[in-house]
């Protein structure tokens, strides 16, 4: 049985000679030459971070609520919930124990602006309130479990 790096080196080589056997190259329609394995094990965890969960796969980019951390900053997220992968799923109780998701900072940035707007009929009264929530942009840079 071929290991995970075989395989991905199979495969990118299977796409770079795929590309030419492709009459759309944005859409992957055709027949990829015989003797290539095209399969690629995906690993997914659900995690929890700053209070929310997430379902993360390796090099997935998302925003979550601020975290205390610099842009560039490494950090590592223990309370795992799941881990899945081609081979199964490992369900924690309540976490997964030695699971961990390593996280990059990538920055920190501002949410649309969120308008709050009161008002009591024939009272004259109205409130316009304004809001912007901060969120901090990651990478998932590695699944352990």
């Amino acid at each position: 049985m071929p290991t995970f790096a075989n395989v991905l080196k199979i495969t990118t080589f299977a796409v770079r000679i795929f590309e030419s056997f492709r009459p759309y190259k944005r859409k992957p329609y055709g027949i990829p030459p015989a003797g290539v394995i095209l399969k690629v094990e995906i690993m997914y965890a659900i995690v929890e971070i700053a209070g929310q969960q997430f379902k993360v796969e390796k090099e997935k980019k998302l925003y979550v609520h601020l975290l205390d951390a610099a842009e560039g900053d490494s950090l590592d997220f223990e309370k795992v919930l799941l881990i899945g992968n081609d081979s199964g799923i490992t369900v924690g109780t309540p976490t997964v124990s030695g699971a961990k998701v390593t996280v990059k900072v990538l920055g920190h940035q501002k949410g649309d602006k969120v308008l709050v707007f009161k008002k009591k009929r024939r009272k004259g009264y109205k409130k316009l309130n304004g809001h912007r929530q901060q969120f901090t942009h990651v990478q998932i840079d590695n699944i352990v479990g």
